[in-house]
């Protein structure tokens, strides 16, 4: 019997056609279990799983390359591990558009920096973002008004606070703030021509105000730019914010800032003081890890982070591309 080899092939498609519409439609933390297995991670299916308990959300930084590098598998991870560890939002913590920012709610990158490459299920869940350089180098107004275009982009201005009760006995406040106009650099700049027309003293009464007022068990401040890191950028930028923020964060007892900048993970605890500083890596280009004596942990490896809190205790997961967790820590309340 001799066989049609065009017909063959035909059916060979159709078969696996029918199997990856079938895999598709099912949607299940079995299924995602599979997809994280077959990528060789550290993590298994039950180290996220372990955390659907707590109150749980993503950060990302510095992600805007219109999907190149690792953009894409990076946010495909990110949805699975949404799912898995039940996120409740995305912390966008600056240049979600990393060249040049955007000239207004209809610039093309909305697209190719986010909505296209984001489109994971579990990703259509609130976003918060801040500002970060990049976005001051073009139209920051845009970049908050989008939100009246997204349903899932919800940043009502260039700095602002949300305080959330996580179980009956205990509330978080996370506090966003806009980092380049409290950095001399960008105000001075020509290329980041936003940035002067802030009123940088109004935003850090602002938040010594809401830091002061708050009775939060959990207090979390997230901006752009580090206070500390290792790094070859300008230490200007970290002065002043050491200068401008890092007194109120000392001041409110904050448990931790969480930045970005900088394109790697870095963990960061100054001698005598209980403030957890941690740097998240790039969301699609990473950079080399720059030595720093008072970082507990540091790598160069692409990816995010994931932060998970109950009455008692807040989980750091430095999370790389293909869903590892490469460090964890947990600080005690």
């Amino acid at each position: 019997m001799r066989y049609n080899p065009k017909l063959l092939l035909i059916i060979v498609v159709l078969l696996w056609s029918g199997c990856r519409n079938i895999s598709e439609k099912q949607n299940t933390k079995s299924e995602v279990v599979e997809a994280i297995g077959a990528t060789d991670t550290l993590a298994s299916a039950a180290e996220y799983e372990k955390l659907d308990d707590y109150f749980t959300f993503l950060i990302a930084s510095d992600l805007g390359r219109n999907g190149y590098f690792d953009q894409q598998p990076i946010a495909e991870t990110m949805g699975i591990v949404a799912n898995l560890a039940d996120a409740e939002f995305v912390a966008a913590i600056g240049d979600v558009h990393h060249f040049m920012g955007v000239g207004s709610v209809n610039d093309p990158l909305w697209l190719t920096n986010f909505e296209w490459v984001y489109k994971h299920p579990e990703l259509q869940i609130p976003w918060y973002p801040v500002l970060g350089n990049h976005e001051y180098e073009g139209n920051t107004d845009a970049v908050i008004e989008y939100s009246k275009i997204s349903r899932r982009w919800q940043m009502p201005d260039r700095y602002y606070s949300k305080s959330i009760r996580i179980s009956d006995n205990t509330e978080l406040l996370l506090v966003f703030i806009d980092t380049p106009p409290l950095i001399d650099k960008y105000r001075q700049s020509e290329e980041h021509p936003d940035a002067r027309k802030q009123d940088a003293d109004k935003q850090l009464r602002w938040i010594d105000n809401t830091l002061k007022s708050s009775t939060a068990k959990w207090k979390i401040v997230m901006g752009h730019h580090p206070v500390y890191a290792g790094t070859n950028k300008e230490e200007e930028e970290r002065i002043d914010m050491q200068l401008n923020l890092m007194p109120l964060l000392k001041k409110h007892q904050v448990d931790a800032y969480y930045c970005g900048h900088i394109h790697n993970f870095q963990h960061i605890k100054m001698p005598g003081v209980d403030i957890d500083y941690f740097v998240n890596s790039s969301a699609s280009l990473s950079r080399e890890v720059v030595p720093l004596k008072e970082a507990i942990f540091s790598s160069q490896l692409t990816g995010f982070t994931l932060c998970s809190l109950n009455d008692s205790l807040m989980v750091t997961s430095l999370i790389d591309k293909k869903g590892g967790i490469i460090y964890q820590y947990t600080r005690k309340e």
